[in-house]
């Protein structure tokens, strides 16, 4: 049986998605050891993010050639706005400021590469831009959600959430929209592939991440 187009750009791309699993600051969270501050700036930078991601599902249900594409997206963009909930609460347990962001660079590279591609593209090379994103982050949440053994650790709400099987169901879903609407080209793969390392350059940036000193 012939693979389909997104099992194929899942695997073209496992170095990427395996050197994002083993970075410092995915490691931090599976341990509880990453600093709060890294963590706390990496969920603004995030819930910003969402914004762009969620406005490129609803372009795509504009640009999506039946109902079915439609009802998709639609749903896609709400799993975004949900995992805005989950950045929000996280104000309350770990004092996160998820409203008051300024971008970074690789923040933006990925806002606006995304949106570019929303604006400019189809529907096929929409949902091919947004899978890593949901894939990786699945992959992710599996992996560190199966060497959890301490229930304290602080980051165990974000381990949870892309661990659990709702998410996996947004994954899956964005994996079919690939291979209903998405050609396999070149143009494909490197959309997919320039998603991936974003992806990457995103956990960087927030391990890199120094909180500014305190003013005396």
């Amino acid at each position: 049986m012939a693979k389909r187009l997104s099992e194929i750009l899942w695997e073209e791309n496992q170095d990427i998605a395996q050197s994002c699993l083993n970075h410092p600051f995915v490691q931090g969270i599976a341990s509880g050891a990453l600093e709060r501050e890294k963590f706390n700036w990496y969920v603004g930078q995030d819930y910003f993010y969402l914004h762009a991601f969620a406005k490129a599902f609803c372009l795509a249900t504009v640009k999506t050639p039946d109902a079915e594409g439609m009802r998709a997206f639609h749903k896609l963009a709400g799993g975004a706005l949900g995992e805005m909930k989950l950045h929000k609460g996280f104000e309350e347990t770990l004092a996160a400021e998820v409203e008051k962001v300024i971008p970074s660079k690789a923040t933006r590279m990925y806002t606006d590469f995304l949106l570019a591609t929303a604006w400019s593209s189809d529907a096929g090379l929409i949902a091919a831009a947004t899978t890593p994103c949901n894939r990786l982050y699945a992959w992710l949440g599996q992996n560190l959600k199966g060497h959890l053994d301490d229930e304290s650790n602080p980051y165990i709400d974000w381990i949870l959430m892309y661990s659990s099987d709702s998410f996996e169901e947004l994954a899956k879903e964005t994996e079919r929209l690939v291979d209903l609407y998405a050609l396999d080209d070149e143009n494909t793969r490197s959309v997919y592939r320039y998603a991936m390392i974003c992806e990457y350059e995103f956990f960087d940036a927030a391990w890199e991440y120094s909180p500014p000193e305190a003013e005396l």
